[in-house]
């Protein structure tokens, strides 16, 4: 959070005893794991900013969010319950695609970021993680390269996550021009049984897709297809492979 606040350099020294200081007059969007659906249902209630979730009683708050209330009202006091450890952990999971030719086509381009996006989400699940910040990565002909990210309530459903990265590559791509590369990442991992998205009931969808996802691995990833994506090998240049970045 704070290397987010922190421009340009990424770098800002929060020092003990000022963690309230910095935190609470900052909005609850900036808290991990706080998506748009959290952010609203949190201010229908009255709560803004990271002040208003600490001034307010754990007890209130789980009534609003659930388990997550009490672990909202730490963060919101600078709290965690994170251990420090040497062992490497995947932070990130991303997918890639360098194109053969340039494409400025906005059906294929679309049906190339569902492609990359289903990929990460099987991965996601088959690690079972669930994330809360997607990011999405424009590489144009002239290879001027832009990233766009934003966080989510915590998930590994596919449509949630398309959904996202369709939003970020509108608000990104200039229209028109030609695409060399298109990449989906997803970052701030957490294990998928801390259930974090609390306002709707995503368990039997979740189950849905790790249905899908054992039928693509007994019987292989192309006897299942989205709609979305009927017709896309078709348009898909010839020789283009996904690349698979490595993880922080």
């Amino acid at each position: 959070m704070a290397t987010n606040e922190a421009k340009p350099n990424g770098f800002l020294e929060i020092l003990h005893g000022k963690e309230t200081a910095f935190l609470w007059p900052l909005g609850i969007e900036k808290i991990n794991g706080v998506g748009k659906q959290t952010e609203q249902h949190l201010k229908s209630y009255g709560i803004y900013t990271i002040e208003d979730i600490a001034k307010t009683p754990i007890e209130h708050l789980e009534r609003i969010a659930g388990k997550w209330g009490e672990a909202l009202w730490h963060k919101a006091h600078g709290r965690g319950s994170a251990e420090i450890t040497t062992d490497w952990e995947q932070k990130s999971m991303s997918h890639e695609n360098t194109f053969n030719s340039d494409y400025a086509d906005l059906d294929f381009l679309h049906k190339e970021l569902v492609r990359l996006t289903e990929k990460t989400c099987y991965g996601l699940r088959e690690d079972e993680k669930m994330t809360g910040c997607v990011t999405v990565k424009i590489r144009y002909s002239d290879f001027e390269t832009i990233s766009r990210q934003e966080s989510v309530d915590y998930t590994a459903l596919d449509d949630v996550l398309i959904a996202k990265v369709k939003d970020l590559f509108t608000k990104s791509y200039q229209k028109g021009r030609p695409v060399r590369l298109l990449g989906v990442r997803f970052s701030h991992m957490i294990p998928i049984t801390m259930q974090m998205s609390l306002f709707e009931n995503n368990v039997e969808k979740l189950n849905l897709y790790k249905a899908v996802d054992d039928i693509k691995d007994r019987f292989g990833s192309k006897l299942v297809t989205k709609a979305v994506n009927t017709g896309a090998n078709k348009d898909k240049p010839t020789g283009s492979q996904p690349k698979k970045t490595h993880p922080d």
